[in-house]
Parts: C-alpha cells; sequence; structure tokens
C-alpha cells in the first residue's frame, strides 16, 4: 500500500523547502515507510569481518526485521530472516556467535547456516517426526529460512535489499559510492583495508529516525548544539575541535538518488590533516603521518569526497575521526534503535586501534559528549512534534533554497558551495516523497518522464534558462 501523489504532496513541498510535521510522528505514515521504503530500498547489514569464519553469524535488522547475517561452509554470505518458516519462532537468541544449526526453540525444526532446511536421514534432523508424523511428504526444499534476495558486498560492507527488482547496488550509490569507498578504505589508500572494532554500540531514543540521517547528511548549522564540547576541547590534540574546519567546505547531494553529505571534495593533495588531531599521542600522530605520507604517493591527484554523509534512507558514515557508522533502525514513529559502528584499519597497531576505541567513544555512541546533543535535539523535536496544534505546522528547510548548481564532473552531483545550505535536507525529502509514492524503479532511477515532477530546485539562475554563475 502507498499514499497517493496528492497526499505526499501535502506532507512535502520540495519547490518551496517545507515539509510536514506529520511525517515524522504519524503512525499511518510510518506503516507505509516500512512498505514502501524500508522494503525496498539497500540497506548496511554489517561487516563482513564479523562473520570471518564459516558457520559464523552475526543478527542484525532491515527496518523492523530481524535478519541473521551468515558465513556457510562455503564461505558464502548470506542475509536469513530470523524467523522459523514453522511458526515464526525467532531462531537466534544470540546478538552472534558460531554455529552448526539454527534449531527453532519451539518445535525443533534445523537450519543449515545457508538457510536451508535440514534434509540429513533420521527422525531427529531437520524435522522432528519427519518420518511418523509427517509420513515424509513434507518438501523440506520448500521450508528453508527466508533468504533476503539481494546481496552486495561493497569494499567490506554487506547490504541487502528485499526487492528482488531493486537495482544494484553500485547504481543505488551513483557517485556517492566515491564518498563511501573512500571511507572505507585503509587510511595509507590501500582498498579493502577497512574493518570494525569488535562490539557495536545500540541504544534506543525517542525520536522519529529521519532526524539522524537528514543530521548526518549536512547540517553544519546545528554547530551551536555543540558549543559546550567546544569549549572542553574533546579532540585529541587539545586544541579545539579536530572537524573545525569551514574553509572550502560544501554539501554535496545526489537529487535522483536521495544521498548527500558535506565536506571536500577534489584532488588528493594536503588535505588529510587528521594526524594533527592526535597530537597528545605521539605514536598515534606518527602512524597517522606515515599513512598520510603513503596515501598521497600512493593516490595523488585522485579525486575524492572527505567528509561525512548519508546513504539513503538509514545509514549515515564518517570518513575523518571519529571514523564511524551509526545506522537508524525504526522502531516506530516515536523511537529510533542507534547502531555505531567504529571504522579502524586492519592493519594497524594495537596502540592506535585502542587510542582509537577511546576517542571514538567519547566522542560518538550513547556516552559519546557530542552524539549526546544531537540524541537530545532529536527526541525533544519529535515530542514537540507531536501534539494537536504543532502538528499542524510544518518544518523549514529552505536554507540556500535555489541556490545549488550541479557539481563539475561528477554526474548527478549538486552542491551549494558553502557549508550552510538545507539542499541535503531537501534532496532526502524528495527521494522519501518519490518511494512513498510507490513508484517503480524505472522511474525511481528516472529512465521515465512522469507527469507533475517536481524537479529538485537549482540555482534560480538556472531554472529560468540563464547561464549559471
Amino acid at each position: 500500500m502507498h499514499l497517493n501523489s496528492d497526499v505526499v504532496r501535502s506532507h512535502v513541498d520540495i519547490e518551496n523547502g517545507v515539509a510536514g510535521r506529520i511525517i515524522f510522528v504519524d503512525e499511518d505514515i510510518y506503516k507505509h515507510e516500512l512498505e514502501s521504503i524500508f522494503a525496498h530500498t539497500w540497506l548496511f547489514l554489517g561487516h563482513e569481518d564479523q562473520i570471518p569464519n564459516p558457520d559464523d553469524y552475526y543478527v542484525t535488522r532491515m527496518g523492523e526485521e530481524q535478519v541473521i547475517l551468515t558465513r556457510d561452509r562455503q564461505g558464502e554470505i548470506h542475509a536469513l530472516l530470523n524467523s522459523c518458516t514453522h511458526r515464526g519462532m525467532k531462531l537466534c537468541r544470540y546478538d552472534e556467535g558460531n554455529t552448526s544449526l539454527f534449531t527453532c526453540p519451539y518445535h525443533a525444526w534445523s537450519f543449515s547456516t545457508d538457510g536451508s532446511l535440514v534434509s540429513r536421514p533420521g527422525d531427529l534432523f531437520g524435522v522432528p517426526g519427519y518420518k511418523t508424523r509427517y509420513f515424509e511428504e513434507l518438501d523440506k526444499s520448500k521450508w528453508g529460512l527466508i533468504a533476503v534476495p539481494r546481496i552486495a558486498n561493497f569494499h567490506g560492507t554487506i547490504w541487502g535489499n528485499w526487492d528482488p527488482e531493486a537495482p544494484s547496488f553500485e547504481e543505488y550509490l551513483g557517485g556517492m559510492g566515491q564518498w563511501l569507498r573512500f571511507a572505507l578504505e585503509s587510511r595509507d589508500g590501500r582498498p579493502g583495508q577497512g574493518t570494525v572494532l569488535a562490539g557495536i554500540q545500540k541504544w534506543r531514543v525517542k525520536c522519529n529516525w529521519k532526524f539522524a540521517p537528514t543530521n548526518f547528511s549536512g547540517d553544519f548549522a546545528h554547530a551551536v548544539s555543540h558549543r559546550s564540547v567546544d569549549m572542553v576541547n574533546i579532540g585529541p590534540s587539545g586544541v579545539g575541535r579536530r572537524d573545525d574546519k569551514f574553509d572550502g567546505a560544501s554539501v554535496f547531494g545526489w537529487p535522483d538518488l536521495g544521498h548527500g553529505g558535506t565536506g571536500w571534495a577534489g584532488a588528493l593533495e594536503e588535505d588529510y590533516v587528521q594526524p594533527k588531531s592526535f597530537q597528545r599521542f605521539p605514536e598515534v600522530a606518527e602512524w597517522f603521518d606515515k599513512c598520510r605520507a603513503e596515501r598521497r604517493q600512493r593516490l595523488r591527484d585522485t579525486f575524492h569526497f572527505q567528509g561525512k554523509g548519508t546513504i539513503f534512507p538509514n545509514m549515515s558514515f564518517h570518513e575523518e575521526q571519529p571514523r564511524t557508522i551509526i545506522v537508524a533502525h525504526p522502531n516506530g514513529p516515536g523511537e529510533t534503535e542507534f547502531w555505531r559502528y567504529y571504522l579502524v584499519d586492519r592493519d594497524a597497531p594495537d596502540h592506535v586501534k585502542d587510542t582509537l576505541r577511546r576517542y571514538f567513544m567519547s566522542y560518538s555512541g550513547p556516552a559519546g559528549l557530542t552524539e549526546q546533543d544531537d540524541l537530545e535535539n532529536w527526541a525533544a523535536a519529535t515530542e514537540a512534534s507531536n501534539g494537536t496544534i504543532s502538528r499542524q505546522y510544518p518544518y523549514n528547510y529552505q536554507q540556500g533554497l535555489g541556490h545549488s548548481v550541479p557539481y563539475p564532473d561528477v554526474p548527478g552531483c549538486v552542491w551549494a558551495g558553502q557549508p550552510f545550505s538545507e539542499q541535503n535536507q531537501v534532496i532526502f525529502l524528495k527521494r522519501w516523497a518519490e518511494f512513498m509514492e510507490g513508484r517503480n524503479w524505472d522511474q525511481l532511477m528516472h529512465r521515465v518522464e512522469i507527469p507533475g515532477d517536481v524537479e529538485f530546485p537549482l540555482a534560480k539562475s538556472q531554472t529560468s534558462g540563464e547561464e549559471s554563475a
């Protein structure tokens, strides 16, 4: 079931940069999101290093669905719905581990780590009473665990999509893939060397899930919220916030895909300055310095993005320090379960990993000084928008509206030329509206013209047909 175009556009006005608060608090709209967005988009599941060995598993989420990420005995990765096909009981009761069988605690149906219902001879394997109760008439091949039909491995990160007709993950990412790839590779520029620290932080907040991805897609203006953190110099350099760098920064977004981020773009030269952040830790600073020199040698003049961003709908990442991934899992219109993953180089020295781990947790996560500011904002905004009167009034996304232009040499990308713009929030809402209307993939990937489409508002000089400044 989907909302028709007129209803969606009554809630989200892209051209004028406003959106109804109701889309952040209404139960029916939330249910439509689960059906129209989370059942069709590519969603982050985890990292391959969380299941390094045969029969390893890790329980993750896709929307409200629990999914078991597994590696079978042949080394192939699967994503399986955490629900027995017999009576629906939750199979996996642990967050992670290693097992040769998933056995249902309700009626003892057993499944291999590839999801198949066990078909070994005997009355005790796969289905108890297979001979005496089912008379060997049950077709076990049809009752394996429900598998996520589309799986993608992108530089070690694993993604899933319930929609078998969805485009490839690379096509879904578009030009934003350059940014995500840069975040996942080694700090010295080697591909595929990023990994996650053990122990994912999980916590729940009374806020709508959309606040986090729209915040991390590019909202420099909310820095006022972190003033207290600035004053205590949370950065390990001891000289203020290590990301207090506005010169040359901008928001970059993909209006046809819904992704966006804030940071810098161009050829790799002297912009990768993270070692200066660790003056309190000379050995760590030395390691970063070595990585930076090797990266310049390896990737000189290579175009890249640097900063933080959001992959539509609910995965955001910080490419700089703290180098993390955050996923906003929906738990209803007024609650979100956040999962923080912390990224490090796989072969970084142990003392570097330990220093980064401590710094990451002091900055991000439920105990992070900066993250606590954001969580308070999102929870209070959700609560204050749920009243009979307050939900009648829209949110304002007009900062920089109509002043974005295409970014040169990056297909589909637009930028504001400065970080203080809400272009990426409008881009997110545009994509949200397109999914909520129930468009098919040809329409969603803009291969088909749709009457009445509202385009993303570029610079006024462009939209009027004049040459852009």
